[in-house]
């Protein structure tokens, strides 16, 4: 198993990591696991651009101080901060019809685990009109952790966000944005890990997380390798 730690210098050179950990994962069998920061953006998914709406919400982003991306799959918008955290863990995949479900459940009680590092007990679920809405949620006083799945040949990904302590930027610009693209949104339906009264400084954060999802104590750190993205 990979660890990868960092992020990248640019918004594109960030996403472009992840499609190599896939193809990685695909050609080599290894899963990797990476906890990272991204860049302040708004994270449009397919729906929002095929949205009436969709520029008027790029606007309101913009506005916002929040640079307006659009991402290849599914799902609404998604706001990071520079303080909101991001996860992702490859597996290698035989069947890809096979597993979706298990790898859903096992992330989101290796959320748990960690938010209760963090002394935050969240439950399953997500207030309604929250923020990109799914099935695969934690809450705890407002959404707190959102997770989806992307399968491919040879590989699944499962990656998500986690709200550290920036929940009333998120509530503000998305209430913009998600007004523009004409889909019901309840700014007190974000959480955050600080809102729930845990730690929430992201950089613990990130570490409690990472460990949550590589399944192994931090006196164990040394039974995987460690690497970290390039900044150029």
């Amino acid at each position: 198993m990979r660890v990868l730690r960092g992020r990248a210098e640019t918004i594109d050179a960030d996403r472009a990591v992840t499609q190599t950990v896939l193809e990685d994962t695909r050609e080599t069998g290894e899963s990797v696991i990476r906890v990272w920061t991204p860049h302040r953006q708004i994270a449009f998914g397919r729906r929002d651009a095929n949205t009436e709406g969709y520029g008027r919400a790029t606007h309101a982003a913009n506005e916002h101080g929040f640079p307006a991306y659009e991402r290849s799959v599914g799902g609404r918008a998604v706001a990071y901060t520079g303080e909101t955290i991001a996860f992702a863990r490859t597996e290698p995949l035989e069947e890809i019809r096979r597993g979706m479900q298990d790898r859903y459940s096992a992330a989101v009680t290796d959320l748990q685990v960690a938010l209760m590092q963090l002394d935050v007990h969240a439950s399953p679920g997500e207030p309604a009109n929250s923020f990109c809405p799914g099935s695969h949620s934690l809450q705890a006083g407002g959404k707190i952790v959102g997770v989806a799945q992307r399968v491919q040949r040879g590989v699944a990904l499962v990656a998500g966000i986690v709200v550290v302590r920036d929940h009333t930027a998120i509530a503000a610009v998305l209430s913009d944005v998600y007004a523009a693209l004409g889909v019901p949104f309840d700014p007190d339906s974000v959480g955050s890990i600080g809102r729930a009264g845990g730690d929430s400084d992201p950089e613990r954060a990130q570490r409690e997380i990472e460990q949550a999802l590589v399944g192994l104590g931090s006196d164990e750190n040394d039974k995987y390798n460690v690497e970290y993205v390039r900044q150029d």
